[in-house]
């Protein structure tokens, strides 16, 4: 998965301080959520043996034994920066604790679009064994989100609602046949403006 080598307390501290992963708020059926944020995951920095390590250490425990859901948002993820590979994936998977899958009960994937949905289609009952791909449910816009998730206790970064505005005005980009720049009501594009990319990300926090 990592492309570029750090040392493995360097990697640590990356998933602490980007704050990919965060359990807080509950669904609207009384589950415990485990928020992803994809755009910050570094993959090209990371190694499938310190993630599942992290993810022993500091996010199953506070899982604990009672049922969750999982918030995946997609929006922003390019596949060279933020995509572990298919391998790493169904290790991460294979990882997870019996308890932890069993307690699993839906996993909202927010702005999937089509690269996403096809690659799900594909590869997810192979990927994900167990009935996981069964409990996917996606989530085209963040208003949609809270039909199932309690708006108050999640935090959902700025470049999310941003998305969300710029798929009103260009609904296919949706369905991949419209590029996510520039935006066609003159305002630049999300990817346009001088955001910082994982890697950058990733300095900042091991300099």
């Amino acid at each position: 998965m990592a492309s570029q080598i750090i040392s493995e307390s360097d990697q640590e501290l990356l998933l602490h301080k980007l704050d990919i992963f965060k359990i807080r708020g509950k669904d609207k059926r009384g589950n415990k959520i485990l928020r992803i944020i994809g755009k910050f995951f570094p993959a090209r920095f990371l190694s499938v043996d310190v993630l599942k390590k992290y993810l022993e250490e500091h996010i199953f425990p506070r899982l604990g034994k009672k049922s969750f859901s999982v918030l995946y948002v997609h929006t922003g993820v390019q596949r060279s920066e933020n995509f572990p590979g298919i391998s790493a994936l169904r290790s991460i998977y294979d990882a997870i604790p019996v308890g932890v899958k069993d307690n699993l009960q839906a996993v909202y994937f927010v702005h999937p679009g089509l690269q996403a949905r096809l690659f799900l289609a594909t590869f997810g009952r192979f990927l994900f064994t167990g009935g996981l791909y069964g409990k996917l449910r996606y989530v085209s816009r963040v208003d949609y989100l809270w039909e199932h998730v309690k708006r108050k206790e999640i935090e959902i970064p700025g470049f999310v609602y941003d998305h969300d505005e710029d798929l009103e005005y260009r609904p296919m980009m949706d369905y991949g046949l419209e590029s996510d720049h520039p935006r066609v009501h003159g305002a630049p594009a999300l990817d346009s403006s001088p955001s910082p990319s994982v890697s950058i990300y990733s300095m900042r926090c091991i300099s």
